[in-house]
């Protein structure tokens, strides 16, 4: 128990870990475990997936402009009707505007105040056959908040940030927007990752990871906190990174 607090402390304060050799926290060391699934897992059965302790679930639900995965609605009613929080999330597409993709986003997304908040998954687009576009950091951030201020007033929550350590270093790194992020680190904790990135709401720690009610591979994440931390933040406690 005592290296499980010391560990989860370290998550936040960076530098004392460092002076005095805390212990990185683990994955085990979390109380709240989720997945992010897409049309790659195929039919999932949410009961067995509840069972096997999996709380939170961020479901693909469109790419770009013209994309929407074909399991997304499935999925959106099958974890609800589970009993699992769940929520979804876009796949950012550089040649496109971000109003153009928040609108994109919100055809496709049903409006459930139960929802957990959007997800704006930034990444570089390297499998794009495409768009091989990489803006520099302005245009980025310029049309990151126009996706996020439109898909946050029409659903009445403050969207997630999740991010790659590649796109986070290139144009991410530094910059202090109040939103919560979510980040991928799957070689060790994000605090060796992510310069300046402190704070953080959700974990990616495996692509690798094994549920019961799911053929193959998931991803799978940890919540940062606590269990009464997990149901105070379902309840509207969001914290910005």
């Amino acid at each position: 128990m005592i290296r499980h607090v010391l560990a989860l402390l370290c998550s936040f304060f960076v530098a004392s870990c460092a002076i005095y050799d805390f212990p990185d926290p683990t994955p085990e060391d979390f109380a709240i475990h989720g997945i992010d699934v897409s049309r790659y897992q195929g039919d999932i059965d949410w009961h067995a997936a509840k069972r096997d302790d999996v709380e939170f679930a961020f479901l693909k639900a469109t790419e770009g402009g013209d994309y929407a995965d074909p399991k997304f609605k499935e999925y959106w009613y099958k974890a609800k009707a589970a009993g699992i929080p769940r929520g979804a999330y876009h796949f950012y597409y550089f040649c496109r505007t971000g109003l153009e993709q928040a609108q994109w986003f919100i055809e496709n997304v049903p409006y459930d105040p139960d929802a957990l908040p959007p997800v704006l998954d930034m990444e570089w687009n390297g499998h794009s056959k495409t768009c091989k576009k990489q803006p520099g950091k302005d245009e980025v951030i310029r049309e990151m908040k126009a996706f996020l201020h439109t898909v946050e007033a029409h659903y009445g929550k403050k969207p997630i940030i999740y991010s790659s350590v590649d796109f986070h270093r290139d144009r991410l790194e530094g910059e202090k927007n109040g939103y919560e992020f979510w980040l991928r680190s799957v070689a060790s904790h994000p605090r060796h990752k992510y310069d300046g990135r402190d704070g953080w709401t959700f974990w990616q720690y495996t692509a690798e990871g094994e549920v019961d009610g799911i053929d193959g591979n998931v991803d799978r994440n940890v919540f940062f906190g606590t269990r009464s931390e997990w149901e105070e933040w379902l309840t509207g406690g969001k914290r910005s990174g």
